[in-house]
C-alpha cells in the first residue's frame, strides 16, 4: 500500500478532511480522497506523491468592484477541486479532471498559445510561467495531477479560480519550497486569467480561493491588497447560504463582461484615469453631463454602482465585524437592487424570451419576504444567485426554488476556513 492509502487507511488525513468540508459526512469525504488517488494510479500508472484541494467562492459583497480597485467581501466554501499530485522529469505538465479530455502544456513554451485561450491549458500555463517568472532559478521538469471538482461550472462559485488556486498551491509546494503567500498566489492566478485565459477579471475569485475563510479585500494598491479575515458563523445567526443555479443559458458571456470594464473605462479616462477608485466621486457627479455624452447612460449607471457597491463592501464587513447580522442583510439587499437596476448583470444585453436569473431572484425575493435576502451572485449575466434563508424555512425554500428550476438547483454551501492547501 503507497504512503498515501495507509495515510487514509489510518485516519491520519481526518483532521484536515473535517477542516475541508466539517459540514458533510466524514466517510463521504474519505471516499472521494480514495477515488482520486485510485484515478491518479490508474491514469498514470504509480502511487500519487501528494494531496491538493483548492475551493470555490461565494462573493458576500461588492459586486464588481475588484476590478475597479475597490473593496469587496468573499468567502471559502466547502465545494472544492480535490487533486492527487506527482512530480516528473517529462517536460509537461500533464492533468486529467474527471469528466474532461486529458491535457498536457509542453513546459517548452511559455508564452501565450492563441489556440488555449479560454481553456484549462492556457490557465495552466499561465500560472507555471507566471510563477517562473517571479521565482527563476527553480526547474519545473514536469507534474502529473489527477482531480475531481464538486464546483458547478458556470455556478458563479468560480471553479476557474479554483483551478488557478490548486495548480498555484501545487506547484508552490512541490517546486518553490511554499515560497508564494496566498495572495500571491491569487495575483498569479489573475495573470493566468487576464493574459493567457483572456478574461479581464478582477482580483476577488481568486483571493477568496487562496486565502481561505471569510475575507474584506481592499484593492487600493493591487500590487499589495489589503486582506481581513472575519468571522461569521451562519448556523449561529440562525442562516443557511444558497447558491441557486437558474440554468441560465451557457453561451460565452466573456463580451458581457468585458463590456463592464470597458465602459467603466471610458467614464475614468475623462478624468485621465484607468479605474474608478482614482476618480474622486464629487468629480463624477459633477461631470455627469458630459460623460453621458462620452460614455453613455449604461456607462454612467455603473459607474454608480461601484461607487455605491464600494461604500458597501465596507459597511457589510463592519457590520459583521460589530455583530450586526441584521444590518448586514439589509446591505445585502441594497446591493442586489443595486446590480441589477445600475450595473445591469443580470440579463445578458437584448435576452428577451430567456431570463432566467431575474426570474431566480424574483421567485426567491417573494418566497422570503422581509427575511434573509437574495442578490446577484458573481459576474452575473446568467449563473446563479445568492440568497441568505433562515434556518427554520430552508427546506420549505429549497423544495419551492427547485419546484421551479429543477431538482438539485438549490446548494446549501458551507463557508471553508482555509484557500488551496496540501492535505498530505
Amino acid at each position: 500500500m503507497d504512503e498515501l492509502k495507509q495515510a487514509l487507511a489510518v485516519g491520519r488525513l481526518d483532521e484536515g478532511l473535517e477542516t475541508l468540508y466539517g459540514g458533510r459526512d466524514l466517510a463521504w469525504a474519505r471516499d472521494r480522497v480514495r477515488g482520486v488517488l485510485e484515478g491518479f494510479e490508474r491514469t498514470f500508472g504509480r502511487p500519487a506523491q501528494a494531496l491538493f484541494s483548492a475551493p470555490g467562492r461565494t462573493e458576500l459583497g461588492g459586486n464588481h468592484t475588484d476590478h475597479q480597485r475597490g473593496r469587496v467581501l468573499a468567502a471559502a466554501v466547502d465545494l472544492d477541486l480535490l487533486a492527487a499530485a506527482a512530480v516528473t522529469d517529462s517536460g509537461s505538465i500533464r492533468v486529467l479532471s474527471e469528466g474532461y479530455p486529458f491535457l498536457e502544456v509542453d513546459l517548452a513554451r511559455p508564452e501565450p498559445q492563441p489556440e488555449e485561450v479560454n481553456t484549462s491549458a492556457a490557465l495552466i500555463r499561465g500560472v507555471w510561467a507566471r510563477m517562473a517568472q517571479l521565482y527563476p532559478g527553480v526547474g519545473v521538469g514536469g507534474l502529473e495531477v489527477y482531480l475531481t471538482s464538486d464546483v458547478p461550472g458556470g455556478s458563479g462559485l468560480s471553479s476557474s479560480a479554483a483551478f488557478e488556486a490548486l495548480m498555484g498551491v501545487t506547484l508552490n509546494e512541490l517546486f518553490w519550497d511554499g515560497r508564494a503567500t496566498a495572495v500571491e498566489l491569487a495575483q498569479i492566478g489573475q495573470y493566468a486569467e487576464n493574459l493567457y485565459f483572456g478574461k479581464p477579471c478582477g482580483l476577488m475569485d481568486q483571493a477568496a480561493a487562496c486565502v481561505g475563510g471569510v475575507v474584506a479585500i481592499d484593492f487600493a494598491d493591487p500590487a499589495a491588497p489589503a486582506v481581513e479575515r472575519l468571522e461569521l458563523d451562519l448556523k449561529a445567526q440562525g442562516y443557511a447560504l444558497c447558491i441557486l443555479d437558474a440554468h441560465a443559458s451557457h453561451a460565452d458571456l466573456t463580451g458581457e463582461y468585458a463590456a463592464v470594464t470597458d465602459e467603466l473605462r471610458a467614464v475614468s479616462r475623462h478624468f485621465g484615469q484607468d479605474v474608478l477608485r482614482e476618480v474622486p466621486e464629487t468629480d463624477f457627479y459633477a461631470a455627469l453631463p458630459q460623460l453621458r455624452q462620452e460614455a453613455g447612460d449604461r456607462a454612467v449607471l455603473r459607474a454608480m454602482h461601484i461607487y455605491a457597491e464600494n461604500d458597501r463592501a465596507l459597511w457589510e464587513a463592519e457590520a459583521l465585524k460589530a455583530g450586526l447580522f441584521e444590518d448586514f442583510l439589509i446591505l445585502v439587499r441594497d446591493s442586489g437592487h443595486s446590480s441589477a437596476q445600475l450595473l445591469q448583470n443580470v440579463t445578458p444585453t437584448g435576452a428577451v424570451r430567456e431570463q432566467g436569473l431575474m426570474v431566480t431572484i424574483a421567485l426567491a425575493q417573494r418566497l422570503l419576504g422581509e427575511r434573509g435576502a437574495v442578490r446577484v451572485h458573481g459576474g452575473g449575466f446568467g449563473g446563479t444567485a445568492q440568497a441568505f434563508v433562515p434556518l427554520d424555512v430552508l427546506e420549505e425554500f429549497r423544495a419551492r426554488m427547485e419546484a421551479v428550476l429543477g431538482p438539485g438547483s438549490c446548494h446549501v454551501v458551507n463557508i471553508r476556513p482555509v484557500g488551496g492547501v496540501r492535505l498530505a
